[in-house]
């Protein structure tokens, strides 16, 4: 690590699930990237600690006893390399972004321990049901990290009860944010515009995420109205959402794997509202994005999407799973315009109001300033 100089204090950043610099776009990647630009915004110097990754999504035991002994190699060079730095330029906080029973963090608590600082948990997961089956030694390793943190800063409201079963220490609120910098500046209004313009964005993979694209398609199969689908994504399951939607004919677009900011920002902006029923989601990056552009939403209240989806002044909310709730909103939105441009213009204001980069800065800066300051540390 480099000392900055401003003298800022160094911070050593981990993301067991998928690093900063990982090779596939998802929301967990870019949610990583902006902890670190937002950790610098707040005052401190962060900097990747490792790339090492523990990502299991099969339960395998073999992989899984492999991942432990990489990571306690990986242990021990963190630990030589940090202790022959200047004082000055060693980590005094390890944090770590997005620790659940399939990423663990196996690395973090045992750093924090041998060089006496505090660690510190940023969307940290806890599920009691997976304390058997074949992730069961990843929920072990996961809940001992969990319970070694110092603070769990919390970015999906689902969790807090789980974790408040392990952290005494304390909970703080980090909404889920974005910098507003990184995209275009959005439309100022919203006509009424026909045929109505539908947006899904999502990767295509197997699991919740196509469970989620069957729910849209049923959905649509029932809509009445003038309506044209946009589908951004692409992934393993690409061929059998194809499938699901063919029956749309030219009502339904596909538009593959977008990653350059400028034409999703279009994108966003082009459409009347974003649908996605969020199956299991976490929380949902795209919510936030299309807020920017004033698109509203139409989800699912999974996991932490009623964080990021303000119920009716940013969009719809019905029960996760529920495609005859899911149907019925969708109808009532395609054809009411003045309740869309009226959510449209709530989902920006709420982006603006609570998640931006520089109100999380201010949140991040509170909240560790005062491990920082008691030297909080091992127990």
């Amino acid at each position: 690590m480099d000392e900055r100089e401003d003298g800022a204090p160094a911070i050593a950043f981990h993301a067991p699930l998928k690093a900063p610099g990982h090779g596939v776009p998802s929301g967990d990647r870019e949610m990583a990237r902006l902890m670190l630009r937002a950790l610098d915004r707040a005052g401190f110097a962060p900097s990747l600690a490792s790339p090492f990754r523990s990502f299991d999504a099969a339960g395998d035991p073999a992989f899984q006893a492999a991942c432990q002994s990489a990571a306690q190699r990986e242990i021990e060079r963190l630990v030589a390399a940090f202790r022959v730095l200047p004082s000055a330029a060693r980590p005094r906080l390890w944090f770590t972004y997005h620790g659940y029973y399939k990423a663990p963090d196996l690395i973090g608590p045992a750093v924090a321990d041998a060089l006496g600082i505090p660690y510190v948990v940023a969307e940290g997961s806890h599920a009691a049901k997976r304390a058997n089956g074949p992730w069961a030694a990843w929920h072990a390793a996961c809940e001992r990290a969990l319970r070694r943190a110092d603070l769990h800063l919390l970015l999906n409201p689902a969790d807090r009860a789980g974790l408040e079963t392990l952290a005494p220490r304390g909970i703080a609120e980090l909404p889920p944010f974005l910098d507003p910098a990184d995209w275009p500046v959005p439309e100022t209004a919203r006509e009424h515009r026909e045929p109505v313009r539908l947006l899904a964005v999502a990767m295509m993979r197997e699991g919740d995420k196509l469970a989620s694209y069957r729910l849209l398609a049923g959905a649509l199969g029932s809509l009445g109205g003038d309506w044209r689908l946009a589908i951004v994504g692409d992934g393993a399951a690409r061929a059998e959402v194809e499938r699901l939607f063919a029956p749309f004919g030219t009502r339904v677009r596909f538009h593959s794997l977008v990653t350059e900011r400028t034409v999703l920002a279009a994108l966003y902006a082009g459409a009347d509202l974003l649908v996605w029923p969020a199956i299991n989601e976490a929380f949902g990056m795209v919510f936030l994005e299309a807020a920017l552009q004033g698109c509203p939403a139409l989800a699912g209240a999974a996991g932490g999407v009623s964080g990021v989806v303000e119920a009716g002044r940013g969009g719809l909310l019905v029960p996760p799973g529920d495609a005859p709730a899911f149907a019925a909103a969708l109808e009532r939105l395609v054809g009411d315009p003045a309740l869309r441009r009226r959510l449209g213009t709530g989902a920006r204001a709420a982006v603006g109001e609570r998640h931006t980069i520089a109100a999380a800065a201010t949140r991040l800066r509170a909240a560790l300033l005062p491990l920082l300051q008691t030297g909080e540390g091992p127990r």
